[in-house]
């Protein structure tokens, strides 16, 4: 669960009682600075710095973003420069840090097992993200939302503390040599680098023909697949095929997206089911089909424990105890050209007029791609961004229609939303899978419940 929703107090909790918690690692580099800039409430970010193996960085971090006494009433959250191919030294230490601090506090006060989720789609910070979390022993490597086939060997180099590299995807780039991304941990850090394990790798995919490409052709051994259906929240796997589209303006998946289970099963590694598997007796059906397990998120993203702002828990679980709540799959909300699902709220916090009414503004920039300009260097753009600023990159006026800024929105719904000038504050936009519609009925009346209630569901 993107963005924060998925926190270290989320993942905590489902690692005690026995099962992988995982951390969202998108992101967390700003999450972690306006945690600091509110004032680090509980001492839990500076908690976990304690222990970062790089004191010297920490010290910089803190310097630059902690308010003993959190922001003034008007004051913005700083924002911290936005990702390209080559970042200053500061930049990948504190995205690192970020990454280890929200492992690190996972991890707290338990013998269990936790992950951390990245996408593949959002590249630039990923190597330095993994770094990080591997600095805080983190037990699992979760990717989707793309192809991760260099994965498993940037683990392996990792564990090793050696230099990482991947394939950095530049547009427009035909008639040049290929460029990568890198990360060289003797580089990125002073004095001695600490014994690293390897954590396991699960790819999350939507086909077998990925899971057979993944298995026999990526540089690492891959450990296990979680297979999710177009149900999942967040970012779905565009439809195979044509593209067609339902009534209401959804894509429509067909025969060709169905997942034939016993030729996962021939592949010979673990997997779990994703995407609807939030209902009673889906786990023993998951067991049946020869899966390892279940992967769930839409449940517990309204639990006391998940970063969900609070105001917006309220107001979703009232709304489905009314079973007035839906879930959209929208086409062109997310810049990366992946279907995303959209809850639908009322209209004054999230509807398509509220998108058209904002002023485009990209400044965090995650989802931003690269392209080669015609006078061949890198430059970035995002169909999210300003239209004719987007136009002016070579852009298709086209690709912006409908499209969304989620990196501000999705830190909206952390109740960590940007303030503009006039005082206006960055709209939240939800995004959960279609088993919300059952919420109501897992709530049996309750105003509110845990990551415990949820796992005590999952398993009866």
């Amino acid at each position: 669960m993107g963005v924060g929703i998925s926190n270290w107090v989320l993942a905590n909790a489902v690692a005690r009682a026995g099962h992988l918690g995982v951390v969202s690692g998108t992101v967390v580099d700003h999450v972690m600075v306006r945690r600091l800039a509110d004032g680090d409430e509980g001492g839990h970010v500076r908690r976990a710095m304690e222990s970062f193996p790089f004191p010297e960085v920490v010290t910089q971090v803190l310097e630059h973003y902690f308010k003993p006494d959190g922001r003034k009433e008007d004051e913005p959250y700083p924002n911290l420069p936005m990702f390209r191919q080559k970042m200053k030294k500061a930049r990948l230490q504190l995205t690192a840090l970020a990454n280890f601090v929200e492992v690190t506090l996972a991890k707290e006060g338990h013998d269990g097992l936790v992950g951390v989720n990245l996408l593949t789609k959002v590249q630039m910070p990923n190597l330095a993200s993994i770094y990080g979390a591997m600095l805080a022993d983190v037990d699992y490597v979760l990717m989707g939302a793309g192809i991760p086939r260099e994965i498993p060997g940037v683990l392996d180099g990792f564990s090793r503390n050696e230099k990482a590299s991947i394939r950095f995807d530049v547009a427009e780039s035909e008639t040049y040599d290929c460029e990568n991304l890198e990360f060289d941990p003797a580089e990125q850090f002073d004095g001695p680098l600490p014994a690293l394990k390897r954590p396991k790798f699960l790819a999350i995919i939507a086909s077998n023909s990925l899971a057979t490409m993944l298995a026999r052709k990526s540089t690492g051994k891959v450990d296990g697949f979680i297979i999710e259906a177009p149900s999942a929240g967040g970012h779905n796997a565009p439809p195979r095929g044509e593209r067609r589209l339902n009534d209401e303006g959804e894509p429509l998946y067909g025969e060709r997206d169905e997942v034939n289970f016993d030729k996962i099963v021939q592949i010979g590694i673990p997997f779990w089911l994703a995407g609807g598997a939030g209902r009673k007796g889906r786990l023993q059906e998951a067991l049946d089909l020869g899966a390892t397990g279940i992967q769930v998120g839409t449940l517990f993203a309204y639990s006391d424990e998940a970063g969900t702002a609070e105001s917006l828990k309220r107001l979703v679980i009232q709304q489905s105890l009314h079973g007035h709540v839906a879930i959209k799959t929208d086409g062109r909300a997310s810049p990366t050209g992946f279907p995303f699902k959209v809850v639908e709220l009322p209209q004054s916090i999230s509807e398509q007029k509220t998108y058209e009414q904002r002023t485009r503004v990209c400044d965090l920039g995650y989802l931003r791609t690269a392209y080669r300009t015609e006078k061949g260097r890198i430059d970035y753009r995002c169909p999210a961004e300003p239209v004719d600023t987007y136009v002016k990159k070579g852009g298709s006026e086209e690709d912006t229609v409908g499209r969304k800024c989620l990196c501000n929105a999705l830190m909206s719904n952390l109740d960590l939303g940007q303030l503009r000038n006039g005082g206006a504050t960055e709209k939240p936009l939800l995004t959960s899978g279609d088993d919300l519609e059952i919420l109501g009925l897992f709530l049996h009346g309750r105003t509110s419940y845990t990551a415990a209630d949820v796992i005590d569901y999952l398993l009866s």
